[in-house]
C-alpha cells in the first residue's frame, strides 16, 4: 500500500468560521499522483474542525455557524480558564477529521459538497494534514 502524507494552511479572519478548502485539497491530490484510493483529512487542533458540505450556496455556512452559535453561545457557566470552551465543544459536535475516496484522481465528493475548515477560536493561522491512502 502507497500512502503519500501532506499539509495545507490555513488562515481564518473570524472567531467562527467555514472556509473552504476543497481546491487546496485536490491541489495535493493531483500532485500526489494517486489515481484511486483514500484521502484522509485531519485538524490538529482542539479548537477547530472539518465537515464535507454544500458549497454552492454561501448561506449554507452562515446557517450551520448560526445554529452552532445558537446551541453553543460564548457566554455560559464555563469552567476553562482560557476562554474558549465552546470552541472546543464545537470541535467535538464536528470532528476533526474526514474522508473522502479519490477516483481517477479527483476527489469523489458529490455535485454540491465541498470541504470545510471549520475556525472555532479564531482568527488563527491552522494546519490540515493529508493522508493519501492508493488502493
Amino acid at each position: 500500500m502507497d500512502k503519500k502524507t501532506m499539509k495545507i494552511t490555513v488562515r481564518s479572519q473570524n472567531q467562527t468560521e467555514l472556509i473552504d478548502i476543497t481546491a487546496q485539497v485536490q491541489k495535493q491530490v493531483a500532485a500526489s499522483g494517486v489515481q484511486d484510493g483514500v484521502c484522509m483529512l485531519y485538524v490538529p487542533h482542539t479548537t477547530a474542525g472539518l465537515t464535507i458540505n454544500e458549497n454552492a450556496d454561501p448561506s449554507v455556512k452562515g446557517d450551520i455557524l448560526t445554529i452552532l452559535n445558537t446551541i453553543v453561545p460564548w457566554k455560559a457557566d464555563y469552567r476553562h480558564l482560557e476562554g474558549n470552551s465552546p470552541a472546543h465543544i464545537k470541535s467535538t459536535l464536528v470532528g476533526v477529521s474526514q474522508w473522502v475516496r479519490v477516483e481517477n484522481g479527483r476527489l469523489a465528493l458529490g455535485s454540491w459538497q465541498g470541504i470545510f475548515f471549520c475556525e472555532f477560536d479564531g482568527p488563527r493561522t491552522r494546519t490540515v494534514n493529508i493522508h493519501l491512502i492508493k488502493a
